[in-house]
């Protein structure tokens, strides 16, 4: 056979692909604990590893599946574009780690009369296999199946399998997605029985007509079969129909609605779930079923902070049924097929699925021009379109995928058009998707990558930069768009979705987007999770591979809980005249939620109720509803929740919900304390160092905060220039202590070392009887030229025996200027360290908004806060710089000192570390300011 480490050739000796399906034929499940053995490189593998009585007895022990890095072999390497190789296509280098499996194993006689094949799920990056000693081939394309014929090399008694993986292949240069590189069996091996006449292959056409309800189903076999579909009134009739059904239920997302049957062929049967629908671009937007969809989605990597991209199948059914409890309908599989597993749960549990090919070459772009590419060299056809034909073979009778994916960045070029051809021969009835097409010669959508808000309100309007051709640009301006990534959610983010939202919503061209990304790829190490550069990679992108809205352990984090409160799929207003019900689901009515509703009164209920849901069918106008009470001194909540337990959460969960906060808020209730003695100042500086008997230091103005991804990376890092400006490194200066009447003035300069830029800050100090008031006056001094701020606020630290905190204020989690929708008026108790965001790589995090008051208590009673009306609150067992030196978040150790935050402002989140800077509403700039708080010491605890 042909040296699989020096062609342009995808594998030899291989089965056609097929649809994966699972039938009642024998079949050995040949995962488990493999002989293995890891080599340097390709020359230095052991020869003859294919002959049965071969001596591995020497060799480790390697599950399968697995990848050979996180067990104890070589390292993971992390890179975002680079190859980790040199570009040489289709070479690649010597020092190829090569890693050797064997495993034996027994059939029993049945099998004797039967067909066998081999079936490899998943192999990183090219493999060869051996049975008994006979080779049968090879493949790369490491997410996509590979089958072998072994009737006849398969027999009953002992068997010996032999599997050479090499970690960089020719096939390499088609993987280079953003991900880290992870080599040897991943996924499942399994060795199947065919028996004479059984199905090699099917493709079920389940079509839905959504003016008569009607239905129709065919079955192309591979061989002559019988199907049965009880509910449809199918009994043991010719597989292949058509049969036209006079009315069915639909599959969608919403309502995934499968209907169970069977086929029969050469004695054996075929479960099949069939999802009746229809996906067309037509009149402009995207319709399934002849109704416009809006993809609330996220694009979704496989990873485990353990194993990689070895998934079981809890895993994937906890990945969907968290995107479903945060009101997420769509799933963009980046950048490659996933386990099949994966799909039947999004068929069984509801998720509109874009399908992508294993496909990337992004590193070609780092040449300048995509010098070399492989996707214009005709050299590469056979090995794109293999690809792209195990792809589709395989997923094709998945009602969930809607939508096929050419690949991810991997420019332009003819084998591309070739596998578009392709796919729209073998299944015209799904769309195509590839978003390096900007002219869409070969696609059916429009698509785009971190688009500003500004992009895409003109996209929407089908005002784009239009192309040189007339008749392309009138084909492009008439396809739906789609944002295939954008609110990149790497660290302390992504700000600014809700604007995002309110423009999908606001143009029917616009068909949604997917986020980037679902999962953060932390591998898990002691103490931390490890990202770039934690392994010795000779090229890495550091942490950029730790930009999902969930942790490595699947923790939610507050990106995604904004992104639930942002896609609601019914949205509740508190309008002057009303409760405003808005339906925004594309199918479902709203039957089975139900309405409730609470007042509260610094935290606690006081009334709460039911409220009557009308039937308001998807695409209706919205309802309004009385107010179900007079009472407005408190916040009033409504809530739209499960009426019955669903597959993906149970009855009670809250879909939606919405506030109507008084204006004023209420003047706080009496608590426990005592009246303060006078506050105890430091003449030299200044600065408050008693408050009665509690200990403090400060508080005094803070502009920085330790910068958050979206702060420090991209293509204009503005952390850049506030640590060029020197917002890290403050001094203060007293300019005067005075008193004017009974109100104590601090007056000061704050300003970084090497400028003249500075803030003139004076502090009023007022004691009111019920503790001292702050009142804290900034102001600009020297040309800021609309520099913008971190953060303005003030500093201060506690005794280290602080441990908790209660306030009344936005919450439970943290919340930012563009990102605080998901956080709603309460009252609050946490722990001190629960106030932490654990982002992988350390930075800002935990501020609390829109704080009425706080107590921060410990054993020895504590400090008790009140804003006038309204400030934001951090408390941390670390500095900001703490936070900014912390590499990984064991390194944050517990001072000696509470440090806390009171803040005026911060500056907004965005999403610039890959995207879009923070909306001008939502950046600090340096401004005249005053703000006031009331500091009292609460009694002891």
């Amino acid at each position: 056979m042909t040296d699989p480490l020096t062609t342009f050739s995808p594998g030899e000796g291989r089965r056609p692909p097929r649809a994966a399906f699972r039938s009642d034929a024998p079949r050995l499940i040949l995962d488990g604990d493999w002989r293995f053995r890891l080599s340097p490189s390709t020359a230095e593998a052991p020869t003859g590893i294919e002959r049965p009585d071969f001596d591995d007895s020497g060799w480790d022990e390697l599950p399968v599946p697995a990848h050979w890095q996180l067990h104890g072999h070589g390292a993971p390497i992390y890179t975002n574009i680079a190859y980790p190789f040199p570009l040489d296509p289709p070479y690649v280098p010597d020092d190829n780690p090569t890693g050797d499996y064997r495993r034996a194993f027994d059939l029993p006689e049945e099998w004797g009369d039967l067909g066998a094949v081999l079936r490899f799920d998943g192999v990183d990056s090219c493999f060869t296999a051996w049975l008994n000693g006979q080779e049968l081939g090879w493949s790369t394309g490491s997410r996509l199946p590979t089958e072998f014929d072994v009737t006849g090399i398969a027999r009953p008694g002992r068997n010996v399998l032999a599997v050479r993986v090499h970690q960089w292949s020719p096939g390499s240069y088609l993987e280079d997605q953003d991900m880290w590189w992870l080599s040897g069996i991943f996924r499942s091996v399994t060795l199947l029985a065919r028996a004479l006449g059984a199905l090699d292959d099917y493709f079920v056409h389940a079509d839905f007509d959504h003016t008569t309800g009607r239905g129709t189903l065919r079955v192309d076999t591979s061989a002559p079969a019988r199907l049965t579909v009880e509910e449809l009134g199918l009994r043991d009739v010719p597989a292949q129909g058509p049969y036209d059904l006079a009315a069915v239920e639909p599959w969608t997302a919403e309502t995934p609605r499968l209907y169970a049957g069977e086929l029969r062929a050469g004695g054996e049967t075929t479960p099949l779930r069939i999802g009746f629908r229809s996906v067309a671009v037509e009149d402009g937007p995207l319709k399934v079923n002849g109704r416009p969809v809006l993809l609330r989605g996220v694009n979704r990597h496989e990873f485990h902070p353990d194993h990689g991209r070895v998934l079981d199948e809890e895993t994937m059914r906890e990945d969907i049924v968290l995107m479903k409890r945060h009101n997420i309908n769509a799933v963009r599989t980046s950048h490659y097929p996933p386990d099949s597993r994966f799909l039947e749960l999004c068929d069984e549990l509801g998720l509109w699925v874009m399908l992508e090919c294993d496909l990337e070459t992004h590193g070609f772009s780092l040449t300048g021009d995509w010098r070399g590419n492989p996707s214009d060299d005709p050299r590469w056809r056979e090995a794109y379109l293999d690809r792209m034909q195990r792809t589709v073979e395989r997923d094709k009778n998945h009602p969930s995928v809607v939508m096929w994916s050419l690949g991810n960045e991997a420019g332009d070029g003819c084998n591309l058009q070739a596998m578009a051809e392709w796919a729209k021969r073998r299944d015209p009835d799904r769309p195509l998707h590839y978003e390096h097409d900007w002219d869409s010669r070969y696609t059916d959508v429009y698509s785009r990558m971190y688009t500003s808000h500004e992009e895409l309100d003109a996209i929407g309007r089908r005002a784009e930069e239009p192309l040189a051709d007339p008749v392309a640009d009138a084909r492009r301006c008439g396809m739906p768009a789609v944002v295939v990534e954008y609110a990149h959610a790497m660290g302390n983010g992504p700000g600014g979705l809700a604007e995002y939202q309110r423009l999908f919503e606001k143009y029917e061209r616009c068909m949604g987007g997917f986020v980037w990304e679902w999962i953060d790829h932390g591998l898990r190490q002691d103490g931390h999770f490890a990202y770039g550069g934690d392994f010795g990679e000779e090229l890495h992108d550091g942490n950029f591979v730790c930009d999902g809205l969930v942790f490595p352990d699947r923790t939610p984090s507050p990106g995604l809980a904004e992104y639930k409160k942002v896609v609601e799929p019914v949205r509740i207003t508190m309008a002057p005249d009303g409760i405003e019900i808005a339906n925004l689901h594309d199918f479902r009515g709203l039957s089975h939620l139900v309405l409730t509703w609470c007042v509260e009164h610094e935290g606690e209920e006081t009334a709460s109720g039911d409220l009557p849901l009308p039937a308001i069918p998807a695409g209706s106008p919205p309802a309004l509803l009385p107010y179900p009470t007079a009472d407005t001194t408190g916040p009033l909540t409504v809530s739209a929740r499960l009426a019955k337990d669903e597959p993906w959460a149970p009855a009670g969960h809250e879909v939606a919900w919405a506030q109507r906060i008084p204006e004023p808020i209420p003047a706080r209730r009496p608590t426990r304390g005592t009246r303060p003695d006078p506050g105890l100042f430091d003449t030299r500086t200044g600065r408050l160092t008693r408050l009665g008997d509690l200990p403090v230091t400060g508080p005094r103005l803070d502009l920085w905060r330790a910068p958050i991804d979206n702060d420090r990376l991209g293509h204009d890092p503005v952390a850049d220039t506030w640590r060029r400006i020197g917002l890290d490194r403050l001094h203060h200066r007293l300019l005067g202590m005075d008193t004017e009447d009974d109100t104590l003035v601090v007056r000061t300069r704050v300003a970084p070392a090497a400028t003249d830029l500075g803030m003139y800050a004076t502090y009023r100090w007022q004691d009111t009887g019920e503790g001292l008031r702050l009142t804290a006056e900034i102001e600009p001094d020297g040309d800021w030229q609309d520099i913008s701020l971190p953060r303005l606020g003030l500093r201060m630290s506690l005794p280290a025996w602080i441990d908790h905190v209660t306030w009344y204020g936005l919450g439970p989690g943290e919340a930012y200027p563009d990102s605080r929708l998901a956080a709603r008026l309460g009252r609050y108790s946490s722990t001190v360290d629960a106030l932490q965001t654990p982002y992988v790589f350390p930075q800002e995090n935990g501020s609390r908004a829109d704080v009425h008051w706080a107590e921060l208590t410990g054993p020895q009673g504590g400090l008790r806060l009140t804003g006038a009306p309204t400030c934001h609150l951090t408390a941390r067992r670390w500095t900001s710089e703490d936070l900014d030196t912390a590499r990984h978040t064991d390194e944050l150790r517990p001072a000696d000192a509470v440090h806390v935050n009171i803040d005026l402002a911060q500056h907004g989140l965005g999403s610039a570390a890959c995207g879009p800077r923070v909306l001008p509403n939502h950046r600090l700039t340096a401004r005249s300011a005053a703000f006031a708080v009331t500091l009292s010491e609460t009694a002891d605890g």
